[in-house]
């Protein structure tokens, strides 16, 4: 049965995720040199590269991780594989979870609208389902799904390279003493590149939903947009959005991370390694809804003007405060998004850890790990 569950699991996966090197195999002998339950066929094959290297040009001691049904493969932390796996747990994270919810996000959107048509949540899907029937509940999902994969896998991939980079620009003792900031700055960047791959399929799937007759999906949708808007049309909302998704996710990064570690800190007695995976995946969509409470505050006025610059042609940004308001701007359709982005956040965190967990890599928070090498480490490393 053990091997049939590996070869499944083998099969949903790109190979190149577990790809391997010679100098990852001597990397692995020499910190494994001590350890008995380490393989021997491991020293037999790669003998000659492990003797040809020497201790001194060993600058870092590489942190590596178990695949789960290949025990002498591995992915490396912080490697190309270890980017890659995490673009794809976010392709998956954001994809699927944004499809997921719609309906709500079609009410929403039409809430923020046309507010005095539809009043209320309840309200609104009756309208919709007057008006549209079942199948008008999912009008827009398939720039949903391809916009918020790409979003998902540059928000995710780009968020753990750039905290890497920017924990190591800082230093073990800055990064212990600022990490916060550090979270923000990462999240922050990545996601001003995680909307421009968003933006032009927000453009065509708030049209599509807000305006029925315009268009059925993104296949018709996006030509009649280009036609009416231009290509630069498409990006007419890049500002707004950015007001709204980078505050998001620096809120959702940030907040994430410090409410986990808290947790592991202060609600569980047993230290992260110690507890199980359900315990730790918990632990994740646990975090993750209480930080998507927070996001969808911090976001909602954004959120309202995207909706209407996307649905109005010509639109201004002072052309949607004077219709709005001030309070309206920041109120309208808020619990609404409250519960849909908490329940979107904590299953997003949810589904990406999982997928971590799958290929075998640590779930993200609660231990903060060492930004850079540990010279000391290091050099002990190499007096053994």
């Amino acid at each position: 049965m053990a091997s049939i569950s590996d070869s499944s699991k083998h099969s949903l996966l790109p190979s190149f995720l577990y790809s391997s090197s010679p100098a990852s195999y001597s990397l692995d002998r020499l910190l494994n040199a001590n350890n008995p339950a380490f393989p021997a066929s491991h020293s037999t094959k790669f003998d000659a590269p492990a003797a040809a290297s020497s201790f001194p040009s060993i600058k870092t001691r590489t942190l590596m991780i178990a695949s789960p049904n290949e025990p002498g493969k591995k992915i490396e932390m912080y490697s190309p594989e270890f980017y890659a796996a995490c673009t794809f747990g976010g392709i998956l994270s954001c994809g699927l979870t944004h499809t997921a919810v719609t309906p709500l996000d079609l009410v929403k959107c039409n809430m923020q609208i046309d507010p005095a048509k539809y009043k209320s949540i309840s309200s609104g899907f009756g309208v919709l389902l007057k008006e549209q029937g079942i199948r008008g509940f999912f009008r827009g999902w398939v720039p949903t799904l391809l916009g918020y994969s790409a979003q998902g896998a540059c928000k995710f991939g780009f968020y753990e390279f750039f905290k890497k980079y920017y924990s190591d620009l800082a230093g073990p003792e800055y990064f212990a003493k600022y990490k916060t900031l550090i979270y923000l700055a990462g999240s922050a960047s990545a996601e001003v590149i995680a909307d421009v791959a968003l933006c032009p399929f927000e453009a065509v799937k708030v049209r599509v939903q807000t305006q029925p007759g315009f268009a059925r999906g993104l296949a018709d949708g996006l030509p009649k947009f280009v036609k009416s808007e231009g290509t630069l049309g498409l990006y007419k909302g890049i500002v707004p959005l950015w007001g709204r998704q980078i505050p998001y996710t620096m809120m959702k990064f940030a907040s994430f991370e410090t409410i986990v570690e808290m947790i592991y800190k202060y609600g569980i007695p047993t230290p992260k390694d110690q507890c199980s995976k359900s315990l730790q995946l918990g632990v994740s969509f646990g975090g993750g809804y209480i930080a998507g409470v927070f996001c969808a505050i911090v976001s909602h006025p954004a959120d309202n003007l995207v909706s209407f610059l996307n649905n109005a042609k010509g639109a201004t940004v002072g052309d949607a405060v004077k219709k709005l308001g001030l309070w309206g701007l920041f109120t309208r359709g808020l619990p609404l998004r409250i519960v849909m982005i908490g329940t979107l956040t904590g299953a997003q965190w949810g589904i990406y850890d999982a997928f971590k967990v799958f290929v075998g890599l640590p779930t993200t928070g609660g231990v903060t790990p060492a930004p850079a090498a540990d010279a000391s480490a290091t050099a002990q490393l190499a007096k053994a």
